[in-house]
């Protein structure tokens, strides 16, 4: 039905964990997203042991702001991204490893 995974993506000369997603259009709005999405953050958490993870989503994406927010995530920046000589305008969520960053 799609994939869901981390990647590493370079923003400013840094390079972040990201949780991304793609499902086929059949498949938007029955909360696959938001589960794949909760269940590789933890992952990330529990078995990289990564100090935060990522999201990098249009602005105009409504669907997948959503699934940030549920996912626990806050929005910390705004980047702008070139395809196909355009500029595309970004929201940047991130969220924290709560087992690192509690004690």
């Amino acid at each position: 039905i799609g994939q869901c995974g981390l990647t590493i993506q370079e923003i400013d000369g840094r390079k972040l964990l990201e949780i991304g997603y793609l499902l086929q259009r059949a498949y938007w709005h029955q909360g696959y997203a938001i589960e794949a999405a909760k269940a590789v953050k933890e992952y990330a958490f529990t078995k990289f042991h990564a100090p935060w993870v990522f999201s990098i989503i249009r602005d105009n994406n409504a669907a997948s702001i959503k699934v940030a927010e549920r996912n626990g995530m806050i929005k910390t920046g705004v980047i702008v991204k070139q395809y196909y000589h355009m500029d595309m305008r970004h929201f940047v969520y991130c969220a924290e490893n709560p087992y690192i960053h509690k004690q």
